[in-house]
């Protein structure tokens, strides 16, 4: 029986030729843009710098800061489980996107939409790590549908910006939810044809779909996380207007979009 350190001992093998590139590095381009995760980290402070300007809601930039450091440690083992294939690697790679989800929930998720059992935070935060715990250890069963799992969560997380996006009326706000979710397609589009057209992507001498969602799902959240923050503030800090805006400008094609706040002031 091999070891589950092994190479090549996951249940997942993605579509690109192993050990084509490099005798020590399984999958090479998935293995080399794992650091997306290491780029979107760079520029993660960006979306949150105006409340460490203003000095307010401290767990916030608590959160932000521990999911920065989420996205470190996922982007870590996504080079190792591409490097190696490994067992290890694989549950290494999705438990820490999965418990980056969980930290994420816990702090950001709005209160309004908790579960009418559910009094405070405090409870959230409760029913958060049990939730993830069992999932934890319920994705050593079939570690195969782990990532199905974990990718069925955009939903949530999609219906919960529409929910959002219906009692707001800024034009900037729907534009950037737009961006988006145009790059979660287009990575979602990637991952699954990766998964299912592998035979037709080799035929082409093109497999490496999986690689390109590393990049795109990155530039969705590098989007989404400024409008979580954005309704957020909306909720926690309410004497404070934030307001999208993008570096280096709103005229370049590519741009970090980011928060800043306008206050405090007065509610009607």
């Amino acid at each position: 029986m091999p070891s589950i350190f092994s190479y090549e001992s996951a249940e997942v093998d993605w579509c690109e030729n192993n050990f084509e590139r490099s005798a020590i590095i399984a999958e090479y381009y998935n293995t080399v843009n794992g650091t997306t995760l290491f780029s979107l980290l760079l520029f993660t402070p960006l979306s949150v710098h105006s409340l460490v300007l203003e000095g307010a809601c401290m767990g916030n930039i608590f959160c932000a800061s521990g999911n920065s450091w989420d996205l470190l440690v996922t982007g870590i083992f996504s080079m190792y489980f591409h490097m190696t294939l490994s067992y290890v690697g694989q549950l290494l790679d999705e438990l820490s996107i999965l418990w980056a989800l969980a930290v994420a929930y816990s702090f950001w998720y709005p209160k309004v939409y908790f579960p009418r059992f559910i009094k405070s935070r405090k409870h959230f935060f409760w029913l958060c790590g049990v939730t993830t715990v069992i999932s934890t250890l319920m994705s050593f069963v079939k570690p195969a549908f782990n990532a199905y799992a974990l990718n069925c969560i955009a939903f949530h997380m999609l219906y919960l910006t529409w929910c959002e996006l219906k009692k707001c009326k800024d034009k900037r706000v729907h534009r950037m939810a737009a961006v988006m979710v145009l790059w979660w397609v287009l990575a979602i589009s990637s991952w699954l044809s990766d998964r299912w057209l592998c035979g037709l992507w080799q035929a082409v001498s093109f497999p490496y779909l999986h690689s390109f969602w590393h990049v795109l799902i990155a530039m969705a959240l590098l989007y989404f996380c400024p409008l979580v923050i954005y309704f957020d503030v909306s909720y926690e800090m309410p004497s404070f207007k934030p307001m999208l805006k993008y570096w280096p400008s709103d005229s370049w094609p590519v741009v970090v979009p980011y928060i800043t706040l306008e206050g405090p002031h007065k509610q009607c």
